[in-house]
């Protein structure tokens, strides 16, 4: 009877785990002012981004850059820089939304069709 039990409880506990997702309220975080920190070169360094539906204005170093963006669902869209000053601008990055909370969520991104992936946290400034 114990070996069942203890079956059943592990069986139990598997069930809970498995059925666990992580909060996604993507869409209060389709517009808005963001900040995100990143770590290039062992340094932090902060770049201030302002999303309303289709366009991302981004400000870094003094700098601002416009971007499309294209939703492809609630969580996930494609950014595409458009006035890029390199090759390496004018490749697109995909952004998944993996998790939210009240005022920031955690994302994954790579260039379009690169299996490498980063991650980060964008902070809701407004």
């Amino acid at each position: 009877m114990t070996k069942n039990m203890t079956f059943g409880v592990l069986l139990l506990m598997l069930v809970v785990c498995s059925c666990y997702q992580p909060e996604r309220n993507c869409a209060d975080f389709k517009n808005g002012k963001f900040s995100f920190t990143a770590e290039i070169n062992g340094e932090k360094l902060t770049t201030t981004f302002v999303r309303k539906d289709s366009i991302e204005l981004d400000f870094f170093q003094g700098k601002v850059d416009t971007s499309s963006i294209r939703w492809i669902n609630d969580c996930e869209y494609i950014v595409k820089k458009l006035h890029p000053k390199s090759m390496a601008e004018e490749k697109s990055i995909h952004m998944k939304i993996l998790s939210t909370s009240d005022n920031s969520y955690t994302f994954e991104y790579n260039v379009v069709g690169s299996t490498k992936k980063s991650k980060g946290t964008a902070i809701k400034i407004q």
